[in-house]
């Protein structure tokens, strides 16, 4: 299905760079605010905007799902409230981007390289009007619920975080709190109760 309309998206979106902002632009009608990669962390000026911005209204974040895009995530996470943060992410797809002269080091696709379906379809729960903020508020799941399906708190509960996320189409690597976000965000708790086998 093609994206005939940009979605209307009522948050300000966060992307590491220019590109991702540009490639958004084609798919959604947001506030679409870079970090300038890592220049967040020194940006005074930058950090004061984007937590100015979380006073008002929830921010989506979106950053490529490589070592760097997860390094940015947490920096974020670290300054602005959990609460005001609406975390979305990309699958890791194997490729380059085109204007790209060699992969990068994880040799994955970031936000610029996905398909318009796909980053259509990632959005399309935060358009005008949806109650996905609100199911996900409501959703009773909790890090209790991680802990008692292994998925924290024990041996190998990481690798069973990263089984996990693979088979539902997150990156691998993430904490047990970003993936329990995620988690009330896509899954109803009855859901979950299937995913992890219950």
């Amino acid at each position: 299905m093609s994206p005939k309309d940009k979605l209307p998206i009522p948050y300000p979106v966060v992307v590491e760079g220019k590109y991702d902002k540009i490639r958004l632009s084609n798919i959604i009608n947001a506030h679409i605010v870079t970090t300038d990669g890592f220049g967040v962390f020194k940006g005074e000026e930058k950090q004061m905007l984007l937590r100015r911005l979380a006073e008002r209204s929830p921010l989506i974040v979106l950053t490529d799902s490589d070592g760097g895009g997860k390094i940015i995530r947490s920096h974020l996470s670290g300054m602005i409230p959990k609460d005001k943060l609406i975390q979305l992410y990309i699958p890791q797809i194997k490729g380059k981007e085109k204007r790209k002269a060699a992969p990068s080091a994880a040799g994955t696709l970031g936000v610029e390289g996905m398909e318009d379906n796909l980053l259509y379809n990632l959005f399309l729960p935060y358009a005008q009007g949806s109650d996905t903020i609100r199911r996900a508020q409501d959703n009773p799941l909790s890090t209790a619920d991680l802990m008692r399906d292994g998925l924290t708190g024990g041996a190998g509960s990481q690798t069973r975080r990263d089984e996990l996320c693979r088979r539902i189409g997150l990156p691998t690597g993430m904490n047990a709190n970003a993936l329990l976000a995620a988690l009330k965000l896509l899954y109803s708790y009855e859901e979950y109760l299937v995913l992890v086998g219950r």
